[in-house]
């Protein structure tokens, strides 16, 4: 255990996170909070049947990003332990609702520790392979987002505070991207390479992990499905417009859904709610619409994730078995390779995982 995992878990330090963060959250809304019944106002007059193609087009978004994770997994491990679809989206499904109700987003060490759950006769390092997996699966993310922050900065009204938020995380994707691309490794071995320490083997399996990075055409069908899912978002945000007599262009429906994401990259507080609905609100001031009205679309917006992604994953968990105690007892993670593979041993165990692989993997992790 680091020092930093020591720190963090001193209750009192929590407990002080936590009220820093309530304070943060108070401030926000004390200063660009909205007139409330304003809006109130503005939902007595939404057209109800286009936040439901809205939460459609958000379920069929899921899908599509669950399927490029399949695509992504299929090229790290060996033909003879790939994994069912079903499986991978009931894991997905799982990931969504650990990442809703659990502090840290911890939803890819849940959907590792499901999917793993399918996989009893996969030799040991499957778990340390399938995070890397879900790293290469977040990283694909960057080039439909590329693509949507150029489209925005060229054709949207971008407030000047945005653009420098928009450029900050462009290039920090954009490291990362490139990082991981000069760390893949395409390798046709088995899983477990023998003789190796275990720091050592765990940074393997990672690497095994991006090994879709080096296949074109996985890659492109990972990355196509990925644009997939986030054009379908970007029409979800355009149509929860609709509900809201929002006059707006497209290019300010991406705008909206590019800063909705830098809102929430770092949980500050539950769901970041309030800053993503100032961040929302705010750039729609340039096209004419009230603030209060903004305000209750980035709360309308937020609701429809919150719902696909609870919804989702409770028919996940109901398929599999796994009780929503389960999820709760999940402890925070800190972000080294062993730690997060404790973190997927342990909640192995929690799920009744007794299989003598998993606990090899578990054995391996420096304690």
């Amino acid at each position: 255990m680091t020092a930093v995992s020591r720190i963090w878990g001193n209750g009192w330090i929590q407990a002080a996170v936590a009220v820093v963060a309530l304070v943060v959250a108070a401030t926000l809304f004390w200063w660009r909070g909205p007139e409330w019944g304003s809006v109130v106002d503005a939902f007595r007059f939404v057209i109800w049947s286009w936040i439901v193609l809205a939460f459609l087009l958000n379920v069929i978004s899921t899908c599509c990003r669950a399927y490029s994770w399949r695509l992504t997994i299929g090229q790290a491990l060996p033909d003879e332990h790939q994994p069912k679809v079903v499986h991978v989206f009931s894991a997905f499904g799982v990931g969504l609702l650990a990442n809703a109700v659990v502090p840290g987003r911890l939803g890819e060490l849940a959907r590792v520790a499901t999917l793993r759950r399918h996989l009893p006769d996969a030799p040991a390092g499957t778990s340390a392979t399938l995070v890397g997996t879900v790293f290469a699966h977040r990283l694909f993310d960057l080039v439909p987002a590329s693509l949507l922050v150029v489209w925005v900065l060229l054709t949207a009204e971008v407030p000047h505070w945005a653009v420098v938020s928009i450029t900050i995380a462009a290039a920090v994707g954009f490291t990362l991207f490139t990082v991981a691309w000069l760390g893949a490794k395409r390798s046709a071995r088995p899983v477990v390479s023998e003789g190796l320490g275990s720091i050592r083997q765990l940074v393997i399996m990672g690497r095994q992990g991006l090994s879709v990075l080096k296949a074109p055409v996985p890659l492109a069908g990972a990355v196509l499905l990925q644009c997939c899912g986030w054009a379908l978002q970007l029409l979800a945000v355009y149509v929860t417009m609709l509900a809201f007599g929002i006059d707006a262009p497209l290019p300010a429906a991406g705008l909206v859904l590019v800063l909705m994401n830098i809102a929430t990259i770092v949980p500050l507080w539950p769901g970041n709610i309030g800053l993503v609905q100032a961040a929302v609100a705010l750039p729609l001031l340039n096209y004419g619409v009230p603030y209060a009205t903004g305000f209750a679309f980035g709360l309308a917006l937020q609701a429809i994730e919150i719902a696909c992604g609870v919804g989702l994953g409770l028919v996940a968990i109901a398929r599999e078995g796994i009780s929503f105690a389960v999820l709760k007892r999940m402890r925070e993670d800190d972000d080294s390779s062993e730690n997060a593979l404790e973190g997927v041993a342990e909640m192995l165990e929690e799920l009744g995982e007794t299989e003598h692989e998993a606990a090899r993997e578990s054995a391996a992790v420096p304690r």
